[in-house]
């Protein structure tokens, strides 16, 4: 807050594809998707519409005694699109959230089992899953924490994946080493497959996260798989899993941003069979006592039901095109020195800046704007994760920006 008087908010007047314009008409190109969310584009019309449908009928209903046909509908297509493994969705508002939920299922399912030393959670180094006190607990970035770690749980933490240090034989061992040692206390692992967003883009292989699955079975481990940021399309598969088996999917999986375009706040936890039936019981106490008062908002659904649609009309196939377009427009930039290590995962691009300048992230931001680019890098971290709209030419456009803005910045 103490920062908007020397750097004011842009504000907003109206969004258009790629394109976000300001009350004095500039035009941004959001190469961050608005925090990873508007997947689809900025008033996506086949959206706006649905939405507007579904108002004119049911805005709202509680999912308590009622349901209503958006919210089955989008439940039986993500739970077809995990070929059944995940059958089962719970519906809740944001990401953190659905990690809250996850961490809840995961625990209380523990507990009904009658494993009650499994009390404890893993998760990765610099990993990042939300600010609520729950996904906190399972966040290793201290920019967020410090300021309420004695609030926080004990969580173990292990060694992350880097695809730029070659080391993932080295994190699995020492995964399986934790596990071989603590696995009665814990009761989940939480991970991002295939990149870790807001720890700084970092990536690994789907071999890596084969690896986690079967260490995590071996030792009776659930596997949360949080796909709040790189689902719904943005590693060039609808899921990351998708990229890992078919048939071997984890005990949860997170959706969130991207699934509503953008449009409307909704996650979803996708659970399996195992964990559903430990909470089926005529026991009200042994049931999940989750609420929140949005579960399932009906236009959240009918707007993540239009999401799906573009997946089953070919998007998957479109993306194929556009990480390409993305791919090729970063050969060239890779060459400069004032860069390292860009790497690349579908629709997500990332570098890091070798040059040391204070306030780097908020320097390049400003600089970004005269540029038309809205970029929000995470410490000397450079990405772009834009809308699912990319033509060669945006792609073009894209560096040529990031260009110029970084010749502003550290000049």
């Amino acid at each position: 807050m103490a920062r908007l008087a020397k750097v004011p908010p842009i504000p907003i007047a109206s969004g258009d594809g790629v394109w976000l314009f300001d009350e004095e008409g500039n035009r941004y190109f959001d190469t961050v998707s608005s925090w990873w969310v508007n997947i689809l584009g900025h008033a996506n019309p086949r959206i706006v519409s649905a939405i507007g449908e579904q108002a004119s009928k049911l805005p709202h209903v509680m999912l308590g005694g009622c349901t209503h046909e958006p919210a089955v509908r989008l439940a039986e297509r993500l739970s077809k699109r995990a070929n059944g493994h995940l059958g089962h969705a719970f519906f809740a508002s944001d990401g953190a959230s659905a990690v809250e939920i996850a961490l809840k299922q995961s625990f209380h399912s523990r507990a009904i089992k009658g494993e009650k030393t499994k009390e404890k959670f893993l998760c990765l180094k610099h990993s990042y899953h939300g600010e609520t006190i729950g996904a906190l607990s399972v966040t290793d970035v201290p920019l967020f924490q410090d300021a309420y770690r004695s609030l926080l749980n004990a969580s173990y933490v292990i060694e992350a994946p880097d695809s730029r240090l070659n080391n993932e034989r080295e994190a699995l061992d020492a995964l399986k080493q934790l596990l071989q040692e603590r696995h009665g206390e814990i009761s989940a692992l939480i991970i991002e497959p295939l990149i870790q967003c807001g720890g700084g883009m970092v990536m690994h292989s789907s071999s890596y996260l084969r690896g986690v699955r079967a260490l995590t079975k071996e030792f009776d481990v659930h596997l949360i798989a949080d796909e709040i940021a790189v689902g719904c399309g943005r590693t060039g598969t609808f899921f990351a899993w998708d990229q890992v088996s078919d048939s071997d999917w984890p005990d949860f999986l997170l959706l969130s941003k991207g699934i509503s375009g953008g449009n409307l706040p909704l996650s979803i936890v996708l659970t399996s069979d195992d964990i559903f039936n430990q909470f089926l019981s005529e026991d009200f106490e042994a049931g999940f006592l989750h609420s929140h008062s949005y579960t399932g908002n009906p236009l959240a659904c009918a707007a993540a039901n239009v999401v799906l649609d573009h997946f089953d009309e070919g998007l998957t196939d479109q993306l194929s095109m556009q990480t390409q377009y993305l791919a090729d427009a970063f050969i060239d930039f890779a060459s400069d020195d004032r860069v390292t290590d860009v790497r690349q995962c579908g629709m997500v691009v990332a570098f890091e800046v070798s040059e040391t300048v204070d306030n780097f992230a908020e320097k390049f931001h400003v600089s970004g704007r005269r540029h038309e680019i809205l970029a929000r890098p995470i410490g000397n971290t450079v990405y772009v994760m834009p809308p699912y709209l990319i033509t060669r030419e945006y792609s073009e456009f894209i560096v040529d920006a990031l260009s110029k803005t970084l010749n502003e910045t550290l000049s």
